[in-house]
């Protein structure tokens, strides 16, 4: 029997002033064919459904091929509200600046984050995909990655992209005023943090680490 993940995109593709955002393609692209690799069986799904914008920036022309050819994945997202967490062995939140307006408030999300977590199944998320567990409690009513060694796309990196100043709020801040033990690595280096069944990575570069962490896991 397939193995089977749950990959949730944002659906959110505008920033202010006509900034466009929305899915990273390759933090997208990169786990869906590394996962669709192993066999699994995968399904997509973002918070309203249908197509999941990808960020412009994300693309140009020294993207690979295979990068471009999986947004055809992006364009008929499941909703997630028709999505339970029954028969999936793990979430995977992709990132992209569209993440951090709205992921961290949807009530359905964090509800199968917290339900993935307590049943002992991997969550996992890459880059600005964290933004989907600052909003989430446990049962006991603890933020899920209290106490927890968490990574995400750092405040140095935000600095560095020149967009912070666009953004709701700082996702490294505000992993760690929620009690988390952030590690950081240098910008742009390759780093993933692996907690129990909690995989996180800090940025693009690190995808394929976190898609790789996350095999590995189900492979136990």
């Amino acid at each position: 029997m397939a193995k089977q993940i749950l990959m949730v995109v944002t659906n959110h593709s505008d920033m202010q002033e006509g900034k466009k955002t929305g899915i990273w393609l390759s933090e997208f692209a990169e786990a869906y064919l590394a996962f669709e690799n192993k066999g699994y069986e995968i399904t997509v799904a973002s918070l309203l459904g249908g197509a999941g914008p990808i960020d412009p920036g994300s693309v140009d022309d020294q993207t690979p091929q295979e990068i471009l050819d999986a947004a055809k994945h992006l364009e008929n997202t499941k909703k997630l509200d028709d999505v339970t967490a029954d028969g999936f062995e793990a979430i995977f939140l992709p990132g992209g600046h569209g993440t951090m307006f709205d992921l961290p408030d949807n009530q359905k999300l964090q509800q199968l984050l917290r339900e993935f977590y307590e049943a002992g199944k991997i969550v996992a998320a890459v880059c600005h995909g964290p933004a989907g567990l600052v909003g989430t409690t446990l049962s006991d009513g603890q933020p899920l990655v209290a106490g927890k060694r968490v990574n995400a796309f750092t405040d140095r990196e935000e600095a560095a992209t020149g967009l912070g100043s666009y953004l709701p709020f700082l996702l490294e801040s505000k992993i760690r005023d929620l009690g988390a033990i952030f590690v950081a690595a240098p910008n742009w280096n390759t780093h993933v943090e692996v907690d129990g069944n909690l995989i996180t990575g800090q940025n693009p570069q690190s995808t394929l680490a976190v898609t790789e962490a996350v095999v590995s896991k189900l492979g136990e």
